[in-house]
């Protein structure tokens, strides 16, 4: 079952992961809410539409910007709706 490793703490886990772009993206309620601080920062990719993103915080350490997700993703990337995916200082094993 594929999960997010951030600080050596398991912050994802879900064995229904779709896999876009090289990148795991988890059922958002697979995700630990205790670990997401929502971030201002929105970025725009011409095919998947208007990223939103989410900074990591665990005993004190942060690292910002470190989740993204696609709250109305473009048609051909609804396969991402309600999901969360990670950069790669958060290790995804499958």
């Amino acid at each position: 079952m594929p999960k997010a490793i951030w600080n050596d703490e398991v912050i994802a886990e879900s064995d229904d992961t779709v896999v876009l772009e090289g990148n795991h993206y988890f059922p958002r309620d697979s995700v630990r809410e205790d670990v997401l601080v929502p971030s201002d920062t929105h970025t725009v990719c011409p095919w998947k539409g208007r990223a939103s993103y989410y900074s990591l915080q665990t005993e004190g350490e942060v690292a910002p910007d470190a989740a993204w997700f696609f709250p109305d993703p473009k048609p051909d990337a609804s396969a991402v709706r309600d999901r969360v995916a990670f950069r790669r200082d958060v290790r995804v094993e499958a």
